[in-house]
């Protein structure tokens, strides 16, 4: 995740000569804009990659110039609006807390101060705003994680996490796709598949989707 820029402000930063990054304040308010700008953007010319709280092009340096794209992502910032999207759903997704499934789950009660049912309880209480997708295809990146539950990422990595495995990293939550390294502290495991390359999208979770966990087993 990028570093938070000034409250109220949006900057343009350039990742190498043919791209250049819009990053914005964080809140729910400033994803939403950054929802709006990656649909009005879209141009064959461009890649374009949602992040949160910002939001790249990757441009051709030798037919665009990388300070008109600055000022134009600056300019369509600035004009936009939040705005939710029309293909917005809502996901009811299930998930085994504690046990094998979370072995991290008793790390993080003890590292929060709160029991184990509480963090469950906190983790499963919001309904969360896919923000983007990233990192594996199909893991959605997902905001409204209560403020008590944020945490650092483990410190030495995981070689393989489980598919389905439940996870806080920061002060986000989010559900790995398919098994693969991470470092999230892993509070739970869910049945449910998140990404089929024959499903169209093959992303079951997409951005401004809306997320609700809920507990079948505890072990907490």
């Amino acid at each position: 995740m990028p570093q938070p820029v000034s409250p109220g402000q949006a900057h343009v930063f350039a990742l190498g000569e043919g791209m250049r990054q819009l990053r914005v304040p964080e809140g729910l308010a400033s994803q939403q804009r950054l929802w709006q700008l990656a649909q009005r953007l879209q141009n064959p010319r461009w890649q374009l990659v949602l992040g949160v709280y910002h939001l790249a092009i990757r441009f051709d340096p030798l037919r665009d110039s990388g300070d008109a794209v600055a000022g134009m992502l600056l300019e369509a910032w600035e004009v936009s609006t939040p705005a939710e999207l029309s293909s917005l759903r809502r996901h009811a997704i299930p998930v085994s807390y504690g046990g094998a499934a979370g072995p991290d789950l008793a790390e993080l009660a003890q590292a929060t101060g709160l029991s184990q049912a509480e963090v469950i309880e906190r983790h499963a209480a919001p309904e969360y705003r896919v923000y983007c997708l990233g990192f594996l295809p199909g893991f959605a990146y997902l905001g409204g994680l209560d403020p008590q539950l944020t945490c650092a990422r483990r410190a030495t990595p995981r070689q393989v996490v489980p598919a389905g495995s439940v996870g806080i990293g920061g002060a986000q939550t989010g559900i790995y796709p398919q098994a693969a390294p991470g470092g999230w502290q892993l509070i739970g495991r869910t049945v449910v598949p998140l990404f089929d390359p024959q499903a169209t999208p093959a992303a079951r979770l997409q951005p401004g989707d809306i997320v609700q966990f809920v507990p079948t087993v505890s072990h907490g």
